[in-house]
């Protein structure tokens, strides 16, 4: 059950709205404790839909939503009431648009609300004023959920549902140091250079690599700047051909511009250099723009579907539905996001928000995506293996490697699918 609300603009959602609020009412009258229990489950589902960024990751949420929705509704619902996904419209690149957005989605009044992520993180917390519903989503930023703690007698509703991006920072020399010690990859020297983009999220991944790279055996060489939308990475390539750095990472997020960088990068390589690229190639558009030029590329996401049986099942299903390249993060993320609330609501009364968030908390789950454990002091999502060694408890970082045209989990081992193997410039 999927209704949209409103239109792909702001101004048409709050219109929208406005004039639901004032047509008159002709629905006939039923008896309130029957409304009540028959009445669907309101699930507010925050996506972009058109714009320059975060379509493709929204996409694959409002996917995820609606797969699990179309499987609980299918098995009962809910103690027999069924979920209701309501898809509202956002712009997540400014702070206007984030809290027009999360004004709109509070005045309908829904029994839960998630996001893939935005951009404007704080301002759209604080949009949602004094409505309480449980709010999850996976915006990978250790701002939100440090606002969130700091705050947390007024934001007990919020959930994060992956860890932050410093644990991007923090795991990335340890890999290299593992990966390098497999045998397999020999790097041409020990230098790592960045090429960050300049917005927080980047940045604070970047810092994290410079912070813990003094315990690896590799040196952080330079750090070349770039600005989104990159149009021309012809000064990058230049760059990072005059370091000749041994490692060179992508810190980056959009993977049409990561693929059009890989197009680039492959036809004139620096030989023998490991490319790793930050999270996303996970979006369909990276493999589908990118083609042969992806092979060999290594990539990973904090937030990420398996491929072990839950999530090989989760795989099946979805690519059911949707031919083609899937995405392997925020559908499976809005699909995990759909149970926890599932398992809150069936054993909570869905209009007690502090009963359901009590329940989210306190209630552990394995999911698709990993396991999520909230009764922390950031109700986030744990990262393993840096906050817990269990898989049961935490949420795998995975690293990729694209094989024969296909993602590969080549780490951590209890989840790999396949052993890294030399790239094509090697």
């Amino acid at each position: 059950m999927t209704d949209q609300i409103g239109s792909p603009t702001r101004r048409t959602v709050v219109k929208g709205i406005g004039a639901a609020l004032a047509a008159p009412l002709a629905a006939p009258f039923v008896a309130p404790a029957l409304a009540a229990n028959n009445a669907p489950i309101r699930f507010a589902c925050v996506a972009v839909q058109s714009g320059p960024a975060g379509v493709a990751d929204h996409g694959d949420y409002i996917n995820g939503c609606n797969m699990a929705a179309e499987e609980i509704n299918a098995a009962g619902g809910v103690n027999g009431r069924q979920i209701k996904i309501e898809i509202h419209d956002i712009d997540i690149l400014t702070p206007e648009g984030v809290q027009a957005a999360m004004r709109a989605v509070c005045d309908t009044k829904p029994h839960a609300i998630g996001t893939a992520f935005s951009l404007v993180r704080v301002p759209m917390l604080e949009a949602m004023g004094d409505y309480r519903a449980p709010y999850l989503s996976g915006d990978t930023n250790i701002e939100l959920i440090t606002f969130a703690k700091k705050n947390r007698g007024k934001w007990w509703n919020y959930f994060e549902v992956d860890p932050p991006e410093i644990y991007y920072g923090k795991m990335f020399p340890k890999f290299l140091d593992t990966l390098s010690a497999g045998g397999v990859w020999k790097p041409t020297n020990n230098k790592v250079h960045i090429i960050r983009e300049q917005n927080q999220y980047n940045m604070v991944i970047a810092d994290e690599v410079k912070a813990n790279i003094g315990n690896s055996k590799f040196e952080l060489a330079e750090i070349t700047d770039i600005q989104y939308p990159v149009q021309d990475w012809g000064p990058t390539m230049q760059a990072i051909k005059k370091s000749g750095a041994g490692v060179i990472m992508l810190d980056y997020w959009l993977g049409a511009e990561e693929a059009a960088f890989c197009q680039q990068f492959v036809a004139d390589p620096v030989k023998g250099a490991l490319v790793y690229i930050q999270y996303g190639p996970s979006q369909p558009e990276f493999l589908n723009i990118a083609g042969g030029a992806a092979e060999g590329m290594v990539w990973s996401t904090v937030l990420g579907v398996y491929n072990d049986a839950k999530g090989a099942e989760f795989r099946k299903k979805y690519s059911a539905k949707h031919t083609g390249v899937i995405g392997l993060c925020y559908n499976g993320s809005a699909y995990d996001t759909l149970y926890i609330l599932k398992n809150a609501w069936g054993a909570t009364d869905p209009d007690n928000f502090k009963a359901v968030c009590d329940y989210i908390r306190t209630h552990k789950y394995r999911g698709v995506t990993g396991g999520f454990s909230f009764d922390n002091e950031y109700q986030a999502a744990l990262h393993y293996p840096l906050q817990t060694q269990s898989l049961d408890d935490g949420m795998a970082q995975l690293y990729f490697q694209v094989q024969d045209g296909q993602h590969k989990i080549i780490s951590p081992t209890p989840l790999a699918e396949t052993k890294f193997r030399p790239f094509p410039w090697a």
